[in-house]
């Protein structure tokens, strides 16, 4: 089939921007194992206490083994995704169309059957995560039963999700063929917040375990901080994450009466109840800031736009004849526009990141003022470093792009930093 014009440049734009995507993830891959490689040898100053030499060389290796595993999987990720995109989508969307079958039971099938074939293309590459290369940094703690357990799990959630998702979207695109888009969007606020709301309490704990926390000294601390923080002191939850991986974590999820603060068995079984305190005062600053409700604001805004752009891009039958596609079903048109999107957001990361260290950076300085010393956030952060191997010395640009985290030692000078300027404003008073 012979493309117009339009359609070669719909096609000749998506594979710019596909293989600028990888040319860009390869080259940002590169540059920051080789800065790694280069500097990654010397303790920096700020860590010269924490760390050792051994230890610093086994941040550098992980790190390296970690990021070139990450890089074969999002290859293969490309390559089945060209595969599917110019061999099987045409004979797919074919079969489909040639059955006497409701177009939302086509639109299942058509989105189940990719879901699946990513996520058994995904099963090797988390297996070698797993049980070779985390086990060989001495992360890993899983079973096999629990592994199993969890893939099982995971398939059936994702599964009954993304039922829920397309059946919901195609039946208003039948019924609402001018105004899905609005419906949709009215449909996925409703969704997400619901889900962000039951994770914590239904998702959540069908793969661990939650319970307040045990260590009565600390429960008095914990008490103490958030009654400065004019907070309840509800919601303080340790996870059973040790069964899994000996990295150590705290983060804050959920919204409402489902809001909590969750801190990893493994952090708790590592840090001192002071280093604890200032992790936990870290989560209470993204709490009082409101980061969550501020990124589900972003995303419910600038969604309303994203699907008006859907619902014109999927009714211009350029969209489908440059895919080899005869045939026009609306389900076609919502993946081959998911796909656009998808690469072409891979170089928006860097304004999402951007914002997410500013979130951090703020919930450093919250941590300071609740607990008026940085000695301990700053002794914690040196522990999570040690503890996860993390890596020191990533590149500028790496950090640019993708870190939603400000760099280890960028987060410790900068807290020396509070600590320095409070002394001087001191004497000067």
């Amino acid at each position: 089939m012979e493309l117009n014009i339009t359609e070669k440049i719909i096609l000749v734009i998506f594979l710019i921007l596909f293989s600028g995507r990888f040319i860009w993830r390869y080259a940002l891959e590169s540059v920051n194992i080789k800065h790694l490689q280069k500097n990654g040898r010397k303790i920096p100053a700020s860590f010269e206490q924490a760390i050792d030499k051994d230890t610093l060389n086994k941040m550098v290796d992980y790190t390296i083994d970690s990021s070139r595993l990450g890089s074969r999987e999002e290859l293969t990720d490309d390559i089945i995704t060209l595969v599917i995109l110019f061999l099987f989508l045409p004979v797919i969307v074919g079969a489909l169309g040639g059955q006497d079958m409701h177009l939302i039971s086509q639109a299942l099938i058509f989105f189940l059957l990719f879901a699946a074939l990513g996520g058994i293309s995904g099963i090797p590459f988390d297996l070698y995560s797993n049980f070779v290369l985390e086990k060989k940094y001495g992360f890993s703690t899983i079973t096999w039963r629990i592994w199993i357990t969890d893939l099982m799990k995971s398939a059936i959630i994702s599964l009954i999700l993304l039922a829920i998702i397309v059946s919901a979207l195609m039946a208003f695109i039948l019924n609402f063929p001018a105004s899905w888009w609005f419906w949709g969007w009215v449909f996925f606020t409703a969704f997400q917040i619901i889900m962000i709301w039951l994770y914590p309490v239904v998702i959540a704990p069908l793969f661990n375990k939650y319970e307040p926390i045990q260590d009565e000294v600390l429960q008095d601390g914990v008490t103490k901080l958030m009654s400065k923080a004019g907070l309840k002191t509800k919601g303080i939850f340790q996870v059973d994450a040790g069964k899994r991986s000996k990295h150590t974590n705290a983060y804050f999820t959920g919204i409402g009466k489902t809001k909590r603060i969750v801190l990893y068995d493994t952090l708790l079984a590592s840090h001192s109840t002071e280093e604890i305190l200032a992790v936990l005062a870290h989560e209470i600053g993204h709490w009082k800031k409101k980061h969550i409700l501020k990124q589900m604001a972003f995303m419910i805004i600038s969604s309303l736009a994203l699907l008006y752009g859907v619902y014109l891009a999927v009714n211009w039958q350029p969209l489908y004849a440059a895919f080899g596609l005869q045939d026009s079903p609306v389900y076609a048109g919502l993946f081959l526009v998911s796909l656009y999107l998808g690469t072409a957001g891979f170089f928006l990361s860097p304004l999402g990141a951007a914002i997410s260290r500013r979130f951090e950076r703020e919930a450093d300085f919250m941590a300071w003022q609740l607990t008026g010393k940085t000695a301990p956030m700053i002794d914690a952060l040196k522990r999570l470093a040690k503890d996860n191997l993390a890596n020191l010395y990533p590149h500028p640009l790496y950090v640019w792009f993708y870190f939603s985290h400000p760099p280890l030692v960028q987060r410790v000078e900068y807290l020396q930093t509070l600590d320095y300027e409070s002394a001087q404003n001191s004497r000067e008073i």
